[in-house]
């Protein structure tokens, strides 16, 4: 049911042999039996991040300048006053997620780095126990 390697590490800690995870093997639909992740969702969606961060600077730029002298011979009309409040909300919601968009993509970076590494010092750590007899532990 597992590579050898993990059963002898369930067997040395006492885990009764057939236990698997929610999401292992052929009931949770993992498959293979072994839990796995990949740190390309969390480098797309900081790429996601990115890319909304930068369309969000370029339409915010663009609403911007398409206002630009809009107000020349409109002086009392109430709907100049009413297009000069939308585009300050648009202003201040494209910032908001511009902001947002620029805290998150360093995270989702890290993040995605941090995982692994995580992988690498585990499967280093583990490599001492499957280690065939007289060598590692």
């Amino acid at each position: 049911m597992y590579a050898e390697s993990w059963q002898r590490l369930l067997d040395q800690a006492g885990q009764p042999r057939g236990m698997t995870l929610a999401s292992a093997g052929p009931a949770g639909g993992g498959g293979s039996g072994e839990l796995k992740h990949s740190a390309k969702p969390w480098s797309d969606a900081a790429g996601a991040a990115h890319s909304l961060q930068t369309d969000t600077a370029t339409a915010k730029a663009k609403l911007t300048s398409a206002h630009t002298g809009a107000e020349a011979g409109t002086a009392g009309l109430s709907s100049m006053a009413a297009l000069t409040s939308v585009l300050a909300s648009w202003e201040k919601r494209l910032t908001a997620v511009h902001s947002e968009c620029g805290a998150l993509e360093p995270v989702l970076r890290e993040t995605a780095w941090a995982q692994g590494e995580v992988d690498a010092g585990v499967k280093s750590t583990l490599a001492q126990y499957s280690a065939p007899s007289g060598k590692g532990r």
